[in-house]
């Protein structure tokens, strides 16, 4: 029995690399327990497994092995299945630190989305990192909104970063922010991951595509994730472009935790089991009407509250 690490997963077949540097084929064999967890995929880039090599019939081709068990994750980040609403899909397991690259046109991305992916970070205590890409393309007035946007997430401490894929000389601070961590790069299709990490690693050679002037949107380029290493103990993955981040495995009483500038007022409200909806006497209302808590972050709260995945 060796162990190994998921690099990419594509459905049924997983690409795994050994603790001593070899790749395999790596197919599930029998069911894999997961803590009780409804989701679609049993195994996720990031896990790492137990397998055994199958019998080899061809030495010119990847070696095919059999995954038999899975090592207890430290965690992962998930979202609601797209077409299953009561099962969830694990995006990455395993992760010192996930960054959303962001862009405020040509996608735009909605405060909403940066707050559930926040809100999912912080679930599993995930270091959360926000890559503001593509500030050629803003003008004077858009660089002024998007530091205004930097200024609101700093200050209940999310580390930001401002970034031009493809004309900064150096990205030598998004470079210091990965050194020696797994880092997951996701984000909307179009707002420029796999440029991103081409000008990090440009031997990864990531398939890239141009945004459509007409719907200003983005086509997936990424189909499945996958997992790189960019330097000895740095890994980098890459994720296929997300539309909506549906959560799960969020219960409506513990959601203000995963918010933490309402976490700071846990016992300021005039009741124990305060919903911050229409109660009286609620400190985190108080703290919105005073400007303490940003109102977008508490309409993205109550879009969360009302399971509501396309309120922005």
């Amino acid at each position: 029995m060796q162990k190994g690490l998921v690099l990419r997963s594509t459905g049924l077949w997983y690409d795994v690399v050994s603790e001593d540097n070899k790749r395999y084929k790596a197919r599930l064999r029998g069911k894999i327990r997961l803590q009780n967890l409804k989701v679609t995929n049993p195994i996720a880039v990031g896990d790492w497994v137990f397998f055994e090599e199958e019998t080899a019939t061809d030495t010119s081709q990847i070696p095919i092995a059999s995954i038999f068990d899975i090592e207890k994750r430290q965690n992962y980040i998930i979202r609601r299945a797209p077409k299953k609403n009561v099962h969830g899909h694990i995006i990455a397991a395993n992760l010192d630190q996930a960054a959303l690259v962001i862009t405020l046109a040509m996608p735009r991305t909605s405060s909403g989305f940066i707050d559930r992916f926040l809100v999912s970070c912080e679930t599993f205590r995930i270091p959360a990192l926000l890559i503001f890409n593509k500030t050629d393309l803003l003008s004077p007035e858009e660089v002024q909104i998007q530091d205004k946007i930097r200024e609101k997430y700093e200050q209940i401490g999310y580390p930001t970063l401002a970034v031009s894929a493809t004309e900064d000389p150096s990205l030598q601070a998004l470079e210091a922010a990965i050194q020696g961590k797994t880092t997951l790069f996701s984000g909307h299709s179009g707002v420029g991951k796999s440029t991103l990490l081409n000008r990090l690693a440009p031997h990864l050679n990531l398939r890239t595509q141009e945004i459509s002037d007409f719907s200003e949107k983005g086509m997936h380029t990424t189909t499945f994730a996958e997992m790189f290493e960019f330097q000895p103990h740095t890994y980098l993955i890459d994720t296929p472009g997300i539309k909506e981040l549906g959560l799960i495995e969020i219960g409506e009483d513990e959601l203000s935790h995963y918010f933490p500038e309402m976490r700071e007022l846990i016992g300021a409200c005039k009741f124990h089991n305060c919903r911050h909806l229409h109660e009286p006497k609620c400190a985190v209302r108080q703290a919105v009407e005073e400007g303490k808590i940003a109102k977008s972050r508490y309409n993205s709260y109550l879009s969360m509250v009302e399971n509501d995945d396309n309120r922005r």
